[in-house]
């Protein structure tokens, strides 16, 4: 497959949030209609480029992995296309999560990073749904729920909270900033 890009965006080796962050950064340069190749190695930046680029009206082409390197492919879109950049209104602090946990609250915690990210130390009790599996597996979950949403950053678990909201979840909270910085009991799997 040849895709002709504009612009070539080099994220390899960068972590959520910083292939979109640079992105961001970068398609802004350009013109609409064109082509923006954005190279990483973060597994979790397929899901995070179609989502953001779902929110934001820039048209997702595809990705194509080369050796350990995802090409992600994005349109840049028009004027009429463009949407504003939302947020998930309803944000916790990780702090006040900690609380809850530590206070024996029951929380209904889905953790949407990467089955390897998850594996290497998620909070007891999370239950792990990639982003990009997010659309396929919500019936999973109890719609009833409080659902807390947590990923590394607070970036992928803001767009997976949207997506929850937008199928009828009306108890979705983005937990921020993430895992990167969590210090409190944390679960391996072996």
């Amino acid at each position: 497959m040849s895709i002709k890009a504009n612009e070539v965006l080099d994220a390899k080796g960068l972590a959520c949030p910083m292939p979109i962050v640079r992105t961001k950064k970068a398609i802004a340069s350009l013109e609409p209609g064109q082509v923006i190749e954005v190279q990483a190695t973060d597994k979790g930046s397929t899901a995070d480029m179609k989502a953001w680029a779902e929110g934001t009206g820039h048209q997702y082409l595809g990705t194509v992995e080369e050796a350990d390197v995802l090409k992600h492919y994005l349109r840049k879109a028009s004027e009429a296309e463009a949407k504003e950049e939302i947020k998930h209104p309803h944000v916790m602090e990780l702090a006040d999560l900690r609380t809850k946990i530590e206070a024996g609250e029951a929380v209904a915690l889905l953790d949407v990073r990467e089955p390897a990210e998850y594996s290497f130390g998620h909070i007891p009790g999370a239950i792990n749904i990639p982003l990009g599996e997010l659309e396929e597996r919500f019936e999973a979950l109890d719609k009833d729920k409080a659902w807390h949403v947590i990923c590394r950053s607070g970036n992928r678990s803001d767009l997976a909270a949207q997506k929850l909201t937008a199928k009828g979840f009306n108890k979705v909270t983005n937990v921020v900033p993430g895992m990167s910085t969590w210090d409190g009991a944390v679960e391996k799997d072996n």
